[in-house]
């Protein structure tokens, strides 16, 4: 799998669809609550800075974590919002720039770099799955504002591989010890084929459509609304947690046709 190259392709996707838009609709409202447009795009080019700096210099980085560390709850609004209030022109411009240095550095960087992150530390292609990974949700919370459905393409194979590996760091976030065996997934990529990860006789088991697993564990769905299968109670409470961002819990989102029980709207 080209992780750089699939990077590159879902930034071009995005970018097509907002490197059109009219001033004004970098102002519609996204899923994610008070965040707009702007804020979505600006959290990518935010966060694309803070990768180049964990990759290329370590002293900035961590300057950068102390920050995050005073405003835990903050940081990341703080940094979509100070993004969104420029003009959209430079804004683009800006994310362009930043992806297109963050992904030479990672091309450049040595095979076996390890480099700092507000989670576990991460290799290249970790940081370079992260980075798609982000790059794909966001882009269907500005694909929605929109009215658009975004195809699927088999670059979530990615995504799927970063959320089965992230399991037990979403069961420890949760204060929940991690399962001791390994789960089997199998799931459909949208060209057909069947992914599979871990052993064939496991008795805790994941099922169902890539696409919707991608969107559990970006927390761009509900559960509820998404046609995944779990056998085994390990692997059942496991897709009520799932995150393969880093961070603290995310709130998620809502079931389709009900309330938002928790107050807090959408999950970013």
């Amino acid at each position: 799998m080209d992780v750089f190259g699939d990077l590159h392709r879902e930034s071009e996707e995005l970018d097509a669809i907002v490197g059109e838009l009219a001033e004004e609709q970098w102002a519609l409202a996204t899923p994610a609550a008070g965040w707009t447009i702007a804020h979505q795009i600006a959290h990518l080019a935010w966060t694309d800075r803070a990768a180049l700096l964990a990759v290329t210099d370590h002293d900035a980085f961590a300057r950068e974590v102390e920050k995050a560390l005073a405003a835990p709850g903050d940081f990341v609004d703080n940094g979509a919002e100070e993004g969104a209030g420029k003009p959209p022109a430079q804004l683009l411009a800006d994310w362009r720039a930043g992806r297109e240095a963050l992904q030479d550095a990672l091309r450049a960087a040595p095979a076996g770099s390890r480099f700092p992150w507000y989670g576990p530390p991460m290799s290249v292609a970790s940081m370079a799955t992260a980075r798609l990974m982000e790059t794909w949700a966001h882009g269907l919370d500005v694909a929605d504002a929109l009215g658009v459905v975004p195809e699927p393409t088999d670059r979530l194979r990615h995504i799927v591989r970063l959320g089965v590996r992230t399991r037990d760091f979403a069961f420890g976030v949760h204060g929940l010890p991690a399962p001791f065996e390994e789960f089997r997934v199998e799931l459909r990529a949208p060209s057909g084929e069947l992914w599979t990860y871990g052993p064939e006789d496991a008795t805790d088991r994941v099922t169902g459509p890539a696409l919707d697993f991608c969107l559990l564990v970006t927390q761009r769905a509900h559960r509820a609304d998404l046609s995944l299968r779990a056998e085994g109670p390990d692997a059942d409470r496991w897709l009520d947690i799932a995150q393969a961002f880093a961070g603290p819990p995310g709130a998620g989102r809502p079931p389709k046709e009900a309330p938002d029980a928790t107050g807090e709207g959408p999950a970013r």
